[in-house]
């Protein structure tokens, strides 16, 4: 019975989806974006536990220097953003490479096409920040075809759709699963890959620890690892909005890393190329996410998120951070006492 109830859901969940797919794309540029503020202002008054982690987030990354009344309008407005992330998404097929510069700029692509031109393989970090959605999908109008991994949903009638939408122009989606190896072996033959940085990783899988807004964070190396076996150069990429619903992409100065830089430190680098941007505007960063999963020990638990928990495997991370020693090595336990 539950199978069969799982069943028909997947199948409804799927309808509804492809008719938002059929819809949205008939809408106009300034239709989509009002239809977007108006979806994420009600999102943050019915999401209670998310918009609860976004004022966490806020108050423990910017602590008193906002008011409660600013980091409300910040969550708010973070909402309406990746509303529009999502909305924009479902328009993407509208997009062309003969109009996508009406609603796209594009900042420093001479530093990609120089690499480009050079052969080097690229790997783009990307974050959740703005219409993320749209540097993969209008990478390939101006140029720089790329691949990417993509998270698979709990209903996997879902995938097809997003996949669909995310290679609307000929951008190459890899499943997560072996999608490491495969975008290595791109990387290997002279080819792009864009990964998200920016992702809390359970600490028990290979992750490096990093400071984000002066608080410690589990995060994924595997642009640092690629970076070191391919010879990949590494480039920050961010789409930032801009008024009446357009936006523009932005790709950083190349991330310079010591020749032997650890992985660690290689990530740390391309966060903090990227942090000042969030903290000028802070709105467009996806401040509902759970970006502060643990914390550590020694760290007063009232400077982290509501959230946070203590974690044997973060230490870990942690003491490989202190000691400089490769991910997953450290076997350090928890001081007697301490219940994770």
């Amino acid at each position: 019975m539950r199978a069969a109830w799982k069943k028909f859901r997947y199948r409804l969940e799927w309808l509804a989806l492809k008719a938002v797919a059929t819809l949205i794309p008939l809408l106009s540029r300034k239709a989509c974006y009002r239809l977007a503020l108006t979806i994420g202002a009600l999102a943050m008054r019915f999401d209670r536990r998310n918009r609860l982690v976004a004022l966490s987030n806020l108050e423990a990354a910017f602590g008193e220097t906002l008011s409660p009344a600013r980091r409300a309008e910040l969550a708010r407005e973070s909402y309406q953003h990746f509303a529009r992330t999502v909305v924009d998404l479902f328009w993407s097929p509208s997009l062309t490479s003969k109009n996508y510069s009406r609603y796209i700029d594009v900042e420093n692509l001479e530093l990609v096409q120089e690499e480009m031109k050079a052969g080097h393989p690229i790997i783009f970090a990307c974050f959740h920040y703005s219409n993320f959605e749209w540097v993969a999908v209008a990478a390939n109008f101006f140029g720089v075809p790329s691949a990417l991994i993509a998270q698979e949903f709990k209903n996997p009638l879902l995938d097809e759709i997003f996949v669909s939408l995310r290679e609307s122009s000929g951008q190459r989606v890899i499943s997560r699963d072996g999608g490491v190896l495969r975008l290595f072996k791109t990387l290997q033959r002279g080819g792009r890959v864009a990964i998200l940085t920016d992702l809390t990783i359970p600490a028990q899988l290979p992750t490096v620890a990093i400071d984000c807004f002066g608080l410690k964070t589990s995060v994924t190396f595997a642009h640092a690892w690629a970076h070191r076996r391919a010879g990949a150069t590494v480039i920050n990429v961010h789409c930032e909005p801009l008024p009446e619903g357009r936006y523009r992409v932005v790709f950083h100065p190349l991330v310079e890393f010591a020749p032997d830089a650890s992985f660690q430190e290689m990530a740390q680098a391309c966060w903090d190329q990227f942090e000042p941007f969030v903290r000028q505007n802070p709105a467009p960063w996806l401040w509902m996410y759970k970006h502060w999963r643990y914390r550590p020990v020694a760290a007063d638990p009232g400077s982290y998120p509501f959230y946070a928990n203590i974690s044997q495997d973060f230490e870990r991370r942690l003491d490989e951070r202190a000691r400089n020693l490769p991910p997953m090595t450290s076997t350090v336990t928890l001081p007697p006492g301490v219940i994770p």
